[in-house]
């Protein structure tokens, strides 16, 4: 089997790059490319070259816009990447009949009610980005190629930004947090979904009908205030010293932002665990892995 993987350094591409070697050949690519080879999904003429250069026989694309409030002033990039570029990979993934491997995301719902949000469930996003990540969906739909899309929530990795590190940075620096307790989700690791990728394409070498779209998210659920507070008791439980004192929960109308957020992330992943015979472990049982790496604790 032969790889094509774009946004090596991302979250989940740094992940992708471990969990996808052992299945054949990885041509691993970012913005930059390498040896000629084109992988900044702008570059429409240099990606498409670069794809019928190769010949994957799988193209998966954890490359993404990702800058949820500027994609609402920065509307025609986020469409560019997160649709446009989309379209390109879908169109040559069926014409060298390859498999491509997609991640989205919860917000393309609007976040209302408190159920799980199934795959058959009606998406309306509230922001830019979640409607270009859905438009992205859609061009991979109306392709025709053969897919696996993995929509997902709240990911957060050992390599690149996220809330972890800022909430560890910002409870060293004061001795008191507001975090939001009316947004719910599922905190999900960039190597749960790496692994979960690796194995669903594994399955699908032998069941091809396997392929689709699929709610991928860690078990469980909390609030940002939740999280936050887990991440806190935890990093005191490892010897980490830290500054803050109180965690003060705030709803999300006190901390405005450019773009609308979804109150209910939660997403429902049976779907997933019954198609691929697989159980998805907690969200606490990921982070708590995380932290242990970051501190370097052998607790």
């Amino acid at each position: 089997m032969k790889i094509l993987l774009l946004g090596k350094n991302g979250q989940v591409g740094w992940e992708l790059q471990r969990a996808l070697a052992p299945l054949g050949e990885l041509v691993a690519l970012d913005r930059k490319g390498l040896n000629g080879l084109c992988g900044d999904l702008a570059d429409f003429d240099g990606l498409r070259a670069s794809i019928r250069q190769v010949k994957p026989d799988v193209i998966v694309n954890a490359a993404a816009y990702t800058a949820v409030d500027r994609a609402e002033q920065e509307a025609e990039l986020a469409y560019l990447i997160n649709a446009d570029a989309v379209q390109l990979l879908a169109e040559e993934a069926r014409r060298l009949e390859a498999t491509l491997v997609h991640y989205s995301t919860d917000y393309v719902f609007d976040g209302s009610g408190s159920s799980p949000w199934r795959e058959t469930n009606t998406p309306a996003p509230l922001n830019v980005y979640g409607a270009s990540k859905l438009a992205g969906e859609a061009a991979i739909l109306a392709s025709g190629c053969r897919h696996l899309i993995f929509r997902t929530s709240w990911v957060y990795g050992k390599h690149g930004h996220n809330f972890i590190k800022t909430i560890l940075r910002l409870a060293r620096e004061h001795e008191q947090l507001s975090l939001i307790d009316d947004q719910v989700g599922a905190p999900t690791g960039a190597d749960l979904l790496a692994d979960m990728t690796a194995q669903a394409l594994r399955r699908m070498q032998e069941t091809p009908d396997l392929g689709g779209l699929y709610h991928l998210a860690a078990e469980g659920e909390t609030s940002w205030y939740g999280y936050g507070c887990y991440l806190v008791d935890q990093a005191r439980s490892l010897g980490l010293e830290l500054a803050v004192r109180e965690i003060v929960p705030i709803p999300a109308t006190e901390y405005p932002s450019p773009a609308i957020r979804p109150l209910n992330s939660r997403l429902d992943t049976q779907r997933l665990q019954q198609h691929f015979n697989l159980r998805l472990p907690t969200w606490q049982n990921g982070v708590s892995r995380l932290l242990k790496e970051i501190t370097g604790s052998n607790r």
